[in-house]
């Protein structure tokens, strides 16, 4: 539908109305279709009136799709005159109403307003992420960051986890700017993407990189590098932290891991205990291994090949100086078929161990006993990045050494060219922010990515004090 370029009249509505092949909902693809090309306000209203004229009200959608256009025009008054009218016409906004009012008037000089409708938010329900990043970003841009940062961290209380591009903001708005207590707010910023094992992008990382140039009086200067093969940092010269874990916080670790995630809630969701058993039998006759793979999900990184030629490739890649592998599978892999081919698993086992679990079982729970049964050296190979045994682990100091002991043993294979994978081994030094308080040591990533990742950057951010 085309909406019309100026108002019109009742009887012209109905006219297109009439025409329209489903007149029941004329209206709401009409509007649908004015967001899309963000027709003039006038001629939106137009079509509510005369929705008024003839049904006696607005709909409670119809009234979201009109702020809709209201918000991406920046019609502040219009946008206050729709929130009087929903007020008094509906008991309870939904969360989509009040992310529309709270964005369109941060937008404006009547940014407290937005202020004040978060709060009124908040009485029934967990405002979402872009109802704070709106007041986040409009208090930023007022000069206000106090009351940004207590945004912020209302926020991270509530489990809402900010983007990247409300954490670049602050940096952005606080260039120049003086002041101890923002400059530990910021710091705060960054060890929240350490903890977290969030990679900047570019943009974000220069914005960084300036923020600390700005500061008067301090003297930062930032330099873009590559960290050495031994951890060393060849602008200046500082070691960085050794991403292996000590005796005892290995020994701590495993034993969390062994009794909260895999004898813990979620172990024998997908499956039995006679299973896990059996595989323990079997992996405490045969320690230690040396890298553990997680066969179904390597077989799986070239999609035009054979299953078992990908996981034959990435046996091969691995199967270097005697170390001892265990490939764990699925018992759906013994059956000749066109992608499990009987000659090629022959061929595998004679170079790795192989486990055969049901065809429903969590091998992520597998994966980390066997690792971790096989001691601090073992590494492990899956492209997964095992967010929910993170969760498992009740508490922040687990889930930092669990993060850092995955950061130091997972390798992860790339599919090159026809059969040939390259590795990115697992680092000698801990691939996260850093700081020794004259220096911060940022690694990051030339491309933005929302997710979180396993594959660490090898591009670092050097900022150190003259």
């Amino acid at each position: 539908v085309q909406p019309p370029e100026k108002p019109l009249e009742s009887e012209e509505w109905n006219r297109l109305r009439e025409s329209f092949r489903l007149p029941e909902i004329f209206e709401e693809v009409m509007l649908n279709s004015m967001i899309r090309c963000n027709s003039p306000i006038d001629v939106a209203k137009s079509l509510l009136t005369h929705m008024a004229q003839r049904n006696g009200d607005v709909a409670y959608s119809v009234l979201v799709k009109y702020l809709t256009l209201c918000v991406q025009q920046g019609q502040i008054s219009e946008i206050r005159d729709v929130y009087d009218i929903m007020k008094v016409r509906f008991k309870i906004l939904e969360i989509g109403a009040y992310n529309l009012f709270i964005k369109g008037l941060s937008n404006s000089d009547q940014w407290r307003m937005g202020l004040t409708l978060l709060e009124e938010a908040k009485k029934i329900m967990i405002p979402s992420r872009t109802s704070y990043e709106s007041c986040i970003k409009a208090a930023s841009c007022h000069q206000d960051m106090k009351l940004a940062f207590e945004l912020y961290h209302e926020m991270l209380a509530k489990d809402v986890v900010p983007t990247l591009d409300v954490l670049k903001s602050f940096f952005d708005f606080s260039r120049g700017m003086k002041g101890a207590e923002l400059q530990k707010e910021l710091f705060g910023i960054l060890l929240y993407l350490r903890d977290n094992q969030i990679y900047p992008h570019k943009t974000f990382m220069q914005s960084i990189k300036l923020w600390f140039e700005s500061i008067p009086g301090r003297n930062w200067r930032g330099h873009l590098t590559n960290i050495k093969d031994s951890g060393q940092c060849p602008v200046c010269n500082h070691q960085l932290e050794d991403s292996n874990l000590t005796e005892e916080e290995y020994n701590n670790l495993s034993e969390r891991i062994i009794r909260d995630v895999i004898h813990g809630t979620d172990t024998f969701r997908k499956t039995s205990p006679q299973e896990f058993e059996a595989f323990q039998t079997f992996v405490e006759n045969r320690l230690p291994f040396d890298i553990v793979i997680d066969g179904l999900n390597v077989s799986h990184i070239k999609p035009k090949k054979m299953h078992c030629e990908n996981l034959l490739d990435a046996i091969n890649c691995l199967v270097k100086d005697n170390v001892r592998l265990l490939v764990l599978g699925r018992k759906h892999m013994l059956i000749n078929s066109s992608n499990w081919k009987r000659e090629i698993m022959k061929e595998m086992k004679t170079k790795a161990d192989f486990f055969f679990a049901e065809n429903i079982s969590e091998d992520d729970t597998f994966l980390l006993y066997a690792t971790l049964r096989s001691g601090k050296h073992c590494k492990f190979v899956t492209r997964d990045f095992l967010r929910d045994h993170k969760a498992c682990l009740s508490d922040s100091l687990t889930r930092h050494l669990f993060r850092k002991w995955q950061r130091g043993h997972q390798i992860v294979l790339k599919a090159m060219f026809f059969s040939v994978f390259s590795q990115q081994p697992a680092f000698q030094y801990d691939c996260v922010v850093q700081t020794t308080g004259d220096t911060w040591h940022i690694p990051y990533k030339d491309v933005f990515e929302e997710k979180y990742s396993y594959q660490v950057p090898r591009k670092w951010l050097c900022i150190q004090q003259k």
